[in-house]
């Protein structure tokens, strides 16, 4: 294998406030062409094949568990040849896939489009983002992570009217093209231009030692093999929560009594509370564990769970659950990049966000269907149970991923 290329080049001054800038603009770029756009779009895709809207879905989902097994990959490349070269090779391709996407005329081509931009994908959006924060700034990434996902937390604030407007005037497929122009002569400037040039001392590959903490008070051995199937636990089935919410939050909320208007405006909660709970966490976060908020913000995912189901169908409940909920999603951004980061050190800091991820992005990409048929046979209460039991699971493998974390810290 090709071995990594390390320098000891004094901080670049870009990897400040430019480097955070520049990846927050193709964040949102890219979260908002290759994923937020299909939610608007998928009806009229769904129209113009003719086809069930089964067949339309299906194939966002093949596509996100095609990039759950393509994630470690992605990851080694990435601290392999560095985020420069990767993330460039990456936008290219993926305004590629988005282009053959535009011109799928039947369903195979349909779905070999789908499966390669959510492949590509991984080499652009948030893992490779924080990898390219960590390569940046090393172990002290953390704060530049908060500020980046502030910034990306827009991407479907501005993508879902953006992308409705254009509906208006063109069909879906000149709206793909004009995103797959509109990425690469974004992105790629940025990419090629103000990401590191190589890679830092500190993105080494790592090594094996046997003692329950490596160099630098970081995880290694036994110690590093449960934190790591710990945060996987938990990554995983909060994906499947998120996945599920993210197509069913309405149906959900008018389940329980909710008008339609009503829960557009309790869904309309979620987006800024992410935004605040990321605020909050740059602002005062700074001298809290990641472990801690971690915890933390799993905690409240179940918690507003929990407030809806037992609150009766009051309203008030039901925005405590939207503001909770949001708050823990907002939160949740962070704590996928900076606790791997607290626990394991930047060496190989890619390619532990791809395993790490990988589990994840195939449970969510079977999430909004199996909740579907979920509320089919089971109805709305057990179902909503299942959201309650999982979210607490996870927030439970955080508690103890802290617990130990503290103890052998």
């Amino acid at each position: 294998m090709t071995t990594p290329v390390h320098s000891q080049a004094s901080p670049d001054p870009i990897a400040g406030i430019g480097l955070i800038l520049a990846l927050g603009v193709t964040q949102v770029a890219g979260y908002g062409a290759l994923y937020y756009a299909f939610a608007v779009l998928a009806p009229e895709i769904t129209k113009s094949f003719g086809w069930a809207p089964e067949w339309t879905y299906g194939g966002f989902a093949l596509g996100l568990l095609a990039g759950g097994f393509a994630a470690p990959l992605a990851g080694r490349l990435i601290d392999i040849y560095g985020t420069r070269r990767m993330m460039s090779i990456g936008c290219v391709l993926a305004s590629l896939s988005l282009f053959a996407l535009s011109k799928a005329e039947g369903l195979i081509s349909y779905y070999a489009a789908m499966i390669a931009l959510e492949v590509v994908s991984t080499l652009v959006l948030y893992d490779a983002a924080f990898t390219a924060l960590t390569q940046a700034h090393g172990a002290n990434a953390r704060r530049a992570i908060s500020k980046l996902t502030l910034i990306g937390g827009f991407a479907s604030t501005l993508f879902w009217p953006l992308t409705t407007a254009l509906l208006a005037e063109a069909d879906w497929r000149a709206i793909y093209q004009i995103y797959a122009m509109g990425y690469l002569l974004l992105a790629l400037p940025l990419h090629a231009l103000l990401l590191p040039r190589s890679l830092s001392m500190h993105a080494a590959k790592p090594s094996r030692p046997t003692d329950a903490t490596a160099a630098g008070g970081y995880l290694a051995g036994a110690s590093r093999r449960r934190a790591f199937v710990l945060l996987a636990v938990a990554f995983s089935l909060q994906g499947f929560v998120v996945s599920a919410m993210s197509v069913h939050m309405l149906t959900l909320l008018q389940g329980f009594g909710f008008s339609a208007a009503l829960a557009v405006t309790f869904g309309a909660l979620v987006g800024p509370s992410q935004v605040t709970g990321r605020l909050i966490e740059m602002l005062f976060g700074t001298n809290v564990p990641p472990v801690t908020t971690a915890w933390v913000s799993g905690a409240l995912m179940p918690l507003g769970f929990v407030l809806l189901v037992f609150g009766g169908g009051t309203a008030a409940f039901a925005g405590l659950f939207a503001i909770a909920y949001g708050v823990s999603m907002g939160l949740s951004s962070i704590v996928r990049g900076t606790v791997p980061l607290q626990l394991f050190g930047p060496a190989g800091y890619g390619a532990m966000l791809g395993k790490l991820s990988a589990p994840g992005l195939a449970i969510r990409a079977a999430a909004p269907l199996a909740f579907a048929v979920m509320m089919e046979r089971a109805g709305l209460s057990a179902s909503a149970a299942v959201l309650v039991a999982l979210s607490g699971v996870a927030a439970l493998a955080l508690l103890l991923l802290a617990r130990a974390a503290t103890t052998e810290g």
